[in-house]
């Protein structure tokens, strides 16, 4: 139905609440570069309105944290922007403090924790190659 994919990846080593964590972070990233993947808003019975939610669904993988690293570099390789979310983050508290942490790291040598994409189909598969659906 859809021709593009959106992926999150998440390091499978991660605490309950890390993967929570990141998730949320990495999808807000993928609608900050993409707003059109956010459809319209939803009204139920009585008439309420409630928020806008991603038009098509999103895939949650886990993997290594060498396939992550994998996965990073075969995006950079293909021109593919994402979301990114490295280890040095959990221990900040607001955007900047993010930034800077992250402006530190190198693709080849990042603890990623998670990484999301939103890019056609079969770009997808082949950059997040070797992780697994979560489970």
């Amino acid at each position: 139905m859809f021709e593009t994919k959106f992926a999150i990846v998440l390091r499978d080593d991660l605490a309950m609440w890390q993967k929570l964590n990141v998730t949320a972070f990495l999808a807000t990233g993928i609608v900050g570069q993409k707003p059109g993947i956010i459809g319209e808003a939803y009204r139920d019975a009585a008439g309420n309105i409630y928020n806008a939610l991603s038009v098509q669904p999103i895939i949650v993988l886990s993997a290594g944290g060498a396939t992550l690293g994998d996965i990073q570099r075969r995006a950079l390789a293909k021109d593919v922007r994402t979301s990114i979310y490295i280890d040095e983050m959990f221990s900040t508290g607001h955007d900047a403090a993010n930034r800077e942490v992250f402006s530190k790291s190198a693709p080849d040598s990042a603890r990623v924790a998670g990484i999301a994409i939103h890019a056609e189909k079969k770009l997808v598969d082949k950059i997040t190659k070797g992780a697994k659906l979560h489970g």
